[in-house]
């Protein structure tokens, strides 16, 4: 297998492979297979190759989906964390539970070191409940689950046959995939977490990078069926700023506030989040 996938590989020219079912761990009781002699050696063998094939991958500049945690072999993405079978629940429960994911799986990781996922058509059940199809009849829900990941710093695999249907759709992911471009640096940065998604309050984190102009991005969503107005302690320690913080609603100079950051490295922000909605802040 692992000799084909190679010749594979190096004839082709393919420089990116995603590589589902690695998951070392299962055994093998048998005296007869290649590859091992017997049930003692099954699992350290299975680990040993496949350790060493990612290491020839990472040898020769292929970037690696693996969903199991191989990043000291190689390995440069794996699942951010979540169940498939959540997929199927109602989409208002996708959307916190999806956020509850982003924020455990960025504790241990960077976010462009997890993915995502979004399932535009059914997956694994749930009926037209759980399904984004069509589009445009959803496009609230959509949008949310878009910014879920794009303010998250996070890809995702978006699981259907288009991204947009109409052009009202299309606009939406336009203007989405846009605003990841231009903070692209500062949304893949490490995240701070501020508040775990309950479906009960805001949620929330700020994205840290000291080395940009952009020092800060602050994220914070509305589960709610109302507005909310809420006062917010946001973490900037691992901004680098100090004394002073310049911070911006939608990074509009009109909004630009500056704030005095306390001597525990936190500035105080009163937030409104609409109903149903998101608000990001820029830190500089």
């Amino acid at each position: 297998y692992f000799k084909n996938i190679t010749e594979f590989i190096s004839r082709t020219g393919f420089d990116v492979l995603e590589h589902d079912g690695s998951y070392p761990g299962d055994t093998c009781a048998s005296e007869k297979h290649i590859g091992h002699e017997c049930y003692e050696d099954s699992l350290y063998a299975q680990l040993d190759v496949i350790r060493n094939f990612y290491g020839w991958c990472r040898g020769n500049g292929i970037y690696l989906n693996v969903p199991d945690i191989y990043f000291t072999a190689g390995n440069n993405k794996t699942g951010m964390g979540y169940r498939e079978v959540n997929w199927s629940l109602p989409r208002d429960l996708q959307q916190v539970i999806a956020r509850k994911n982003i924020n455990d799986g960025t504790y241990c990781k960077l976010p462009s070191m997890g993915w995502m996922f979004v399932p535009l058509t059914q997956y694994h059940g749930g009926g037209a409940a759980a399904t984004i199809e069509p589009l445009c009849d959803h496009l609230d829900h959509y949008r949310i689950m878009l910014y879920n990941n794009i303010l998250s710093g996070v890809q995702a695999a978006y699981r259907g046959f288009r991204i947009y249907d109409t052009d009202d759709t299309r606009i939406m992911v336009k203007d989405a995939v846009a605003l990841y471009k231009k903070y692209r640096d500062i949304l893949e940065s490490p995240a701070v977490h501020i508040r775990r998604a309950d479906g009960r309050d805001y949620d929330g984190f700020i994205h840290c990078n000291n080395e940009l102009e952009t020092k800060g991005f602050a994220v914070f969503f509305n589960p709610l069926n109302i507005e909310i107005i809420r006062k917010i302690d946001i973490p900037v320690y691992y901004t680098g700023l100090n004394d002073t913080a310049i911070i911006s609603k939608f990074d509009k100079s009109e909004n630009a506030e500056k704030y005095e950051i306390s001597r525990d490295y936190y500035v105080t922000v009163e937030v409104m989040i609409p109903a149903k909605d998101f608000v990001w802040y820029t830190v500089k």
